[in-house]
């Protein structure tokens, strides 16, 4: 397929996401799996002007003065690849894949209108209500940062230190344009490219296939660590550790690395499918010292009041992960917050009994929203006045080496894509009275 068949394709696609509300991923595999003729290349291409038109729904529809499904693929690929509108219709006029030619008024707008006069909530790429949340949290920078997740990710990946150093991997790595983390000391990076991605397989790759490297955004990486050096100090190099809400096991690997197969890592989550991936990776990452945790009655009983540190990644809005899922942001509804607000709350309460006194409870979500990350710490203090914050600025020099990003606070520490060009991540630390 030559480009004007793929943006047919990609309005195709978002014509379905739109009138059916599914989600992108469900959307572009069903395409995929009724148009056996499109190669891998093609699928990815389409998948890609897809993204960018949700990642940019708002500015794009802004200055097209329409938010169609055409409307919407046609700026991704003029504003975000940098397709010239007249070669667009030169180039449909050769394939009879293409949409129909661009109107005159569509040329005139891709041409012509910029977005320096746009309202911040449209500069922002964000719903209204989302607006309102970002503002609340970020006050006059919400327009920077609104943008900034509606950019490309990037792909991050953190190097097992348990089979081999940064280094190593780096070389390994390297023909594929991997490069060293910022912030991460054991991370490597993909940066994000503009137009139709050249495809990467990570898993293919051999230092995959042996365990060296695992996909994690750099700030998951970082959460991870900085909860981890927290935990060092009060339990030394081993200690005994939750992951109460482990999923996949992403930070439950980050943890048995960070304590070198020493001490005890307990994964758990309340989601017996979604701990299911964990036991392969576990054995591909060589991590020796992690005990699962089936969800039943009883499960955790032997903890209670025993864990030096305690890590509640918790459900969450996924504001943060927005780059890599721009659907999510446009079909969540505000009051799905306050249901996930009350969920948090409970998840909480529930894992603060399994640490011990003088032991630690780290709180982390993908969430830019206060209602789901100072909020609920507030309320959890309100409750359990033996637990008192600590200053995350230690925790962030001791794992990076620089000073803390903008928004770190004395009690949290908030990663977001603008700030440190990570995911969206929020982690605060708590200590149990001894």
């Amino acid at each position: 397929m030559r480009l004007p068949g793929r943006i047919s394709a990609a309005i195709e696609v978002l014509s379905e996401i739109e009138t059916r509300h599914r989600p992108a991923s469900e959307a572009l595999k069903d395409w995929g799996l009724s148009h056996r003729f499109a190669g891998s290349g093609d699928r990815a291409a389409i998948g890609d002007i897809v993204y960018d038109a949700l990642r940019k729904r708002a500015s794009i529809a802004w200055r097209m003065g329409s938010e169609t499904p055409r409307a919407l693929a046609l700026g991704a690929v003029v504003y975000g690849w940098g397709e010239d509108p007249k070669k667009l219709n030169q180039l449909f006029s050769d394939d009879r894949h293409a949409p129909d030619f661009l109107s005159e008024s569509e040329c005139e707008r891709l041409e012509s209108i910029s977005l320096q006069e746009a309202p911040d909530m449209v500069r922002a790429d964000a719903p209204e209500w989302a607006a309102e949340a970002l503002t609340s949290r970020f006050g006059e920078a919400f327009a920077e940062e609104g943008a900034a997740l509606a950019e490309r990710p990037p792909l991050d990946l953190r190097v097992n230190t348990l089979k081999a150093g940064r280094d190593k991997v780096a070389g390994q790595l390297a023909r594929l344009g991997a490069e060293k983390t910022r912030f991460s000391p054991i991370g490597l990076r993909l940066a994000a490219t503009a137009g139709a991605r050249r495809q990467v397989n990570v898993t293919a790759e051999e230092a995959y296939r042996r365990g060296r490297v695992e996909v994690q955004d750099e700030a998951s990486q970082l959460v991870a660590l900085m909860a981890a050096t927290a935990k060092q100090e009060v339990a030394g190099a081993g200690g005994q550790v939750l992951d109460f809400c482990a999923g996949g096991g992403g930070k439950t690997l980050a943890f048995s690395a960070a304590l070198e197969n020493r001490g005890q890592v307990f994964a758990f989550d309340a989601d017996r499918q979604r701990l299911a991936p964990i036991y392969e990776r576990l054995k591909r990452a060589g991590a020796r010292n992690v005990q699962v945790r089936q969800p039943g009655e009883g499960t955790l009983a032997d903890l209670e009041g025993r864990m030096d540190l305690v890590l509640v990644d918790a459900p969450c809005s996924g504001s943060g992960t927005w780059r890599r899922r721009p659907d999510a942001k446009w079909r969540m509804r505000p009051e799905a917050l306050a249901e996930r607000a009350a969920e948090q709350d409970l998840i909480l309460a529930e894992a603060a009994r399994y640490v011990r006194p003088g032991g630690l409870l780290a709180y982390v979500t993908c969430s830019l929203f206060t209602e789901e990350n100072g909020e609920r710490i507030a309320a959890f203090r309100a409750a359990h006045a033996d637990f008192s914050p600590l200053d995350p600025a230690p925790l962030w020099r001791a794992v990076t080496g620089a000073e803390p990003p903008r928004w770190a606070a004395a009690d949290s520490i908030t990663l977001t894509p603008a700030s440190t060009d990570t995911d969206g991540f929020f982690l605060a630390v708590l200590s149990r009275a001894g």
